[in-house]
């Protein structure tokens, strides 16, 4: 007499489905989990909503002065008695420019006070001065 397997003779079937809501459902928690881990340098506020509302983002223009004293406005090199000139033209452009000025730590101190004085002499009211965070 033959006995009669109790388990069932098919094959256990893969199911896809519940892995891939694993799959977005890992994907999900490290989205939200890196940006908590963004270091927020804003005031958390409410802002109210405006049916004309736009971004208010200027274009900024970099100038940098490196180690040996040349002036690169955006990436090209520019020398110190051009720079009023050009950033004339590129304020006639698009008037709302901040400038960022961007300098070597040990770039000669009298030269970045030159650019920022060719800046000024330009009509250049919108000045940044880049620097790096100090570690603590």
């Amino acid at each position: 007499m033959k006995l009669r397997n109790l388990r069932s003779e098919r094959q256990p079937k893969l199911m896809i489905i519940p892995m891939i809501d694993i799959i977005f459902f890992l994907l999900v928690f490290f989205i939200m989990s890196t940006l908590y881990m963004v270091d927020q340098q804003t005031i958390p506020v409410n802002l109210p909503q405006a049916a004309s509302a736009q971004s208010d983002k200027p274009h900024s223009v970099a100038i940098a002065v490196t180690k040996e004293g040349r002036i690169m406005f955006e990436q090209e090199e520019i020398p110190l008695e051009l720079l009023q000139k050009r950033v004339k033209l590129e304020m006639a452009k698009q008037g709302d420019l901040v400038f960022i000025l961007r300098s070597d730590k040990t770039a000669e101190y009298g030269r970045v006070v030159a650019v920022l004085d060719e800046l000024k002499l330009a009509g250049a009211h919108r000045v940044a001065i880049a620097t790096e965070r100090k570690e603590k």
